[in-house]
């Protein structure tokens, strides 16, 4: 199944053309809050089992007529992967790898959904782009061995980790509002027997800057499963930002960002430079 949130959250399940409206059949009853219905869905799946779901009858909007949201618009936590590419770490001249800095945490307020905007904090310092294979968690995963990581999986979406070249820490780096990108669906497990072997490509500007396998992964996903779960327990919902390939570069006032990943889908956004102030202006700075 593809599922994603539309129009004024509603869970949609994808059927061709159209998206068919799930939300009764697979949400239950009542408002699912600021989490949204996908991720009640997850939960109840985790504790429930999937629903077998029939569609006939249901009511179905065409695609091109629906406004698509984040999947996944407040997820419990973001986990990134950093410098999980070699051809990423030869880029940046980083002397460690994932398999020295571990993981961090981004801010789950940072999501926003196709056709959205980036919005560029700063004039003067460097904003990039980051296309990632991101990893929806569909159990509770705590010390999980690689080999029965895969079972622990609700599925997979397009993600872009947006990063700020300054000094601070990642997970300030990489939190600002809107520096999430996510979607355009999530592709449950079923469809996607090997993640470790997809085709991902970034372009920005219509230019392609990334291009890439998940099998050069140097954590592949069930690794960096394994290890996230030894040191935090996963919930239903979570997302893992497997990492980014080389090919990062800086973003700009009006360019259009497109992630495509083999057997998932694409995600575009927007870039909106009109707010940014130069770095010195930011709130908090010392001199001295």
């Amino acid at each position: 199944m593809r599922l994603t949130l539309f129009n004024e959250g509603r869970l949609g399940l994808v059927d061709g053309d159209d998206l068919v409206d799930v939300t009764d059949r697979l949400a239950g009853p009542g408002t699912p809050g600021p989490a949204g219905a996908l991720h009640r869905y997850i939960e109840t799946a985790a504790r429930d089992g999937a629903a077998r779901l029939d569609v006939s009858g249901l009511p179905r909007v065409p695609l091109t007529e629906a406004v698509l949201r984040a999947p996944l618009p407040r997820p419990g936590k973001i986990v990134g992967a950093p410098v999980n590419y070699l051809d990423h770490k030869a880029e940046m001249e980083y002397s460690t790898s994932i398999a020295d800095l571990g993981v961090f945490l981004k801010a789950n307020s940072s999501v926003i959904g196709p056709g959205q905007d980036i919005v560029l904090p700063y004039t003067d310092k460097r904003t990039d782009q980051e296309g990632e294979l991101g990893v929806v968690i569909g159990r509770t995963t705590s010390h999980v061995s690689a080999g029965e990581a895969l079972d622990h999986v609700f599925g997979y979406t397009c993600v872009l980790d947006i990063t700020v070249r300054s000094g601070e820490d990642r997970s300030t780096r990489k939190s600002f509002d809107t520096f999430t990108p996510l979607g355009p669906w999530v592709v449950t497990a079923d469809e996607i027997p090997d993640p470790d072997s997809l085709d991902l490509r970034c372009d920005v500007g219509g230019t392609t800057r990334q291009r890439t396998n998940t099998a050069d992964l140097i954590f592949g996903v069930r690794e960096l499963i394994a290890y996230t779960s030894s040191v935090m327990t996963l919930h239903p919902g979570d997302v893992i930002a497997t990492g980014t390939p080389a090919g990062v570069g800086p973003l700009s006032h009006g360019d259009r960002v497109v992630l495509d990943i083999e057997r998932i889908g694409r995600l575009e956004v927007g870039v909106d430079g009109s707010r940014a102030a130069p770095y010195e202006q930011r709130p908090g700075r010392r001199s001295g």
